[in-house]
C-alpha cells in the first residue's frame, strides 16, 4: 500500500519488519537505518531506547537492527520489531536514517512494513522530497487505542544523526574539551582544613555516533591512535540472506534457508613467545579472556537467530603479548558459498568508533571467509580489513584453509560439534 505523507494504516501483525530502501552505486552516499522508543512525552527514556548500528538490539529484544542486503540494484536495511513484545512504556517507535552526504544525494529512497511472518507488505511511502537533509525520520510505529499504526513522516533534519538524537532525548558522545587551565597553588593557611567535597557521580556514558567502515580504498586503522589501548573489544557477527546471484551461484543459492544456515565466527591466534592456536565452537575450544590466548567465544549461534550473532572479546590489556590474530569465518552447515549470505563483523573497542568490515562481495564458491588481520605492528594494534574468499583445496578442511593463506603452520584433524 503506497503512502503519502502523512497519512496512517493500520498494522495487524505482531511482528513486522521496516525496511529502508535506497539504489546505491558508484558515488551514492552511505545511508544508515535506526530506530527510536519514545513514550507518550515523545522522548527516550535513556540511551538505551536507540537502536543502531553501534547498538543493535534494544534490551527488551522487542526492536533489532537486523543489518543490510542488496536487492537488485538497490539497497535494504531492516528493523525487526515485535510488536507484542514492547514494553507498555513505549508508545512509538521512530524509524529514522542518515546519511554521510545529503538526502537529495540519494536516490529512491523508502519505508516499508512487512509482516515478518508472511513477508506480505502492509505500508510503504516514498520519500521524494528531500534536499540537503543528512537525517531523515521515514515514519514511525505508534500505539493507539491498544492496536498499533504505521505513519508516513518524512521530517529532515540538516544536523545529522547527532541532531536527530538529540531531538527525541539521546545524549551524544560529543568530541572531549580541551583540558581545562590548572588550578592555581594554594597558599598556606592556618585556618582548620576544609573537607574536599565528595566527586560527584559518574554520568552516564553517552551514546557513540561514529563508526569505521574499512573497505579496499581505506583498509586499515590502528586502534591505539582510536585511544583504544585496553579493556575488551567486542567482535561481533550477524549475518542475512542476499538476493539470489546468477550463474552457477543461482542454483546453489536457490536451497538455501537462512534459518538453516549455522556459520562459526572463528579466530587463529599468535603470541609473541610462539605460541598458537583457533578459538572456535568446534572441540569447544572457546578460548579464554583472562588467561592466554586473550581471545574467547561467547557461544555457538548455529541458526543466526540470537539477538546479538556471535561474539568473540579480545583482551585489549594484554595487547602486548598479541602477536596477531586472524578473524575470519566458515559455513559449518546449511550453505556451500558465501555468494548467498551477506555478513557484517564490527569490532566494537571500549572507547572510539566501532570499526566495521562487510562480507557482501563473494562471486567464488567459497566457504570461508577472511575478516580482518589483527596484528601488533611497533607495540600498536593494527586492524587490517581482509574479506576475503578462500577456496578450498581437496582434503583441506575449512579452517585449515585459513591457516595455509595467512601461514600459522598448524596440525589440523577431522573434528566436529556433533
Amino acid at each position: 500500500m503506497s503512502m503519502q505523507k502523512g497519512a496512517n494504516v493500520p498494522v495487524p501483525s505482531a511482528r513486522v519488519r521496516v525496511e529502508l530502501g535506497w539504489r546505491g552505486g558508484p558515488g551514492a552516499p552511505d545511508v544508515d537505518v535506526s530506530a527510536l522508543l519514545l513514550t507518550a512525552v515523545g522522548k527516550v527514556r535513556s540511551d538505551d531506547d536507540f537502536v543502531f548500528y553501534n547498538q543493535p538490539v534494544h534490551r527488551s529484544g522487542a526492536v533489532r537492527h537486523e543489518g543490510r542486503r542488496q536487492d537488485g540494484t538497490g539497497v535494504l536495511e531492516t528493523i525487526g520489531v515485535t510488536l507484542s513484545a514492547l514494553e507498555q512504556e513505549i508508545g512509538t517507535v521512530v524509524v529514522a536514517a542518515s546519511t554521510d552526504g545529503t538526502f537529495g544525494q540519494v536516490s529512491g529512497l523508502f519505508v516499508r512494513v512487512l509482516d515478518a511472518d508472511s513477508g506480505a507488505e502492509t505500508a510503504r511511502f516514498d520519500a521524494t522530497d528531500a534536499t540537503s537533509e543528512t537525517a531523515f525520520v521515514l515514519g514511525e510505529l505508534y500505539r493507539r487505542n491498544g492496536a498499533w499504526k504505521f505513519r508516513a513522516v518524512g521530517q529532515g533534519y540538516a544536523s545529522g544523526l547527532a541532531g536527530l538524537a538529540t531531538d527525541f532525548g539521546i545524549t551524544v558522545d560529543d568530541p572531549a574539551p580541551p583540558a581545562p587551565a590548572p588550578a592555581p597553588a594554594p597558599t598556606l593557611s592556618l585556618s582548620a582544613p576544609v573537607p574536599a567535597p565528595a566527586p560527584p557521580p559518574a554520568p552516564a556514558q553517552p551514546v557513540r555516533l561514529s563508526k569505521i567502515t574499512l573497505t579496499k580504498a581505506a583498509p586499515a586503522v590502528s586502534l591505539a591512535k582510536q585511544g583504544a589501548t585496553s579493556g575488551g573489544m567486542r567482535v561481533n557477527l550477524t549475518w542475512s540472506a542476499a538476493q539470489p546471484p546468477r550463474g552457477w551461484m543461482r542454483k546453489g543459492r536457490d536451497a538455501v534457508r537462512l534459518e538453516d544456515v549455522d556459520l562459526d565466527l572463528s579466530c587463529l591466534w599468535e603470541l609473541q613467545n610462539g605460541t598458537l592456536g583457533i578459538v572456535h565452537p568446534i572441540n569447544n575450544q572457546f578460548g579464554s579472556f583472562d588467561q592466554p590466548p586473550y581471545v574467547q567465544l561467547d557461544h555457538d549461534d548455529r541458526t543466526g537467530a540470537s539477538e546479538g550473532g556471535e561474539n568473540l572479546m579480545i583482551n585489549l590489556d594484554h595487547a602486548a603479548e598479541i602477536k596477531r590474530l586472524l578473524v575470519f569465518v566458515v559455513i559449518y552447515s546449511g550453505a556451500t558459498s558465501f555468494a548467498g549470505l551477506q555478513g557484517v563483523a564490527t569490532l566494537h573497542p571500549p572507547v572510539g568508533p566501532s570499526i566495521e568490515v562487510r562480507l557482501d562481495e563473494c562471486t567464488v564458491p567459497s566457504p570461508v571467509a577472511a575478516i580482518a588481520l589483527i596484528e601488533n605492528v611497533g607495540g600498536e594494534l593494527i586492524v587490517r580489513r581482509e574479506a576475503k574468499y578462500l577456496l578450498l583445496a581437496p582434503g583441506v578442511f575449512k579452517q585449515q584453509a585459513a591457516d595455509l593463506e595467512y601461514g600459522w603452520g598448524m596440525s589440523w584433524q577431522s573434528a566436529s560439534k556433533d
